[in-house]
């Protein structure tokens, strides 16, 4: 698979607009399927579906250094919630030691992004404050915007091979 772009947790790929875009490899650790509670579908439920390209762990990406433009990198966000319950299946789950994983899923992005390549990431503060994912990576993003009905999803944009500045209290990204 020679394709620019890399979504290494895509889940159902909610946010795509083109679900089976060919110049993108979709890859997440589940392959599963869910019928989901949902009063405004007709039935009162819907599919979720989770059928990644490659099922693959984000912390051991299966792929050469500098391989991708473009990295989209949208972790499980959800820490304290069950396992089974329908946000862990829409979403996935964070273990116990969702730091490391989250640092390991920082590196092995940054590892397979080619030199000045860009990485998207996402996160939801649902449960865990965007200030403690960024502590967990040394990259230093451009740019970042809120959204989402309570503002709690922040999409945030770095660049690898910047030559990370030392960009102070006021140059840095507040959510």
């Amino acid at each position: 698979m020679d394709k620019p772009v890399l979504d290494a947790c895509c889940g159902s790929r909610m946010f795509w607009f083109d679900r089976e875009d060919d110049r993108t490899i979709f890859g997440d650790n589940r392959k599963e399927e869910h019928t989901l509670p949902d009063v405004s579908s007709a039935g009162g439920s819907r599919q979720l579906i989770i059928a990644p390209d490659v099922q693959l762990d984000f912390r051991a990406l299966p792929f050469p250094d500098d391989k991708f433009h473009l990295v989209v990198f949208d972790p499980p966000h959800l820490v304290n919630n069950g396992r089974n319950g329908w946000l862990a299946k829409k979403y996935g789950k964070l273990g116990a030691d969702w730091r490391e994983d989250i640092r390991g899923g920082f590196a092995e992005c940054f590892r397979v992004l080619k030199p000045f390549g860009t990485l998207i990431f996402k996160w939801n503060e649902h449960e865990v404050k965007v200030s403690e994912l960024l502590k967990l990576t040394d990259a230093k993003p451009l740019f970042g915007n809120r959204c989402g009905k309570n503002a709690k999803s922040h999409w945030i944009v770095f660049m690898k091979g910047m030559g990370e500045p030392d960009l102070g209290s006021s140059g840095s990204y507040i959510p």
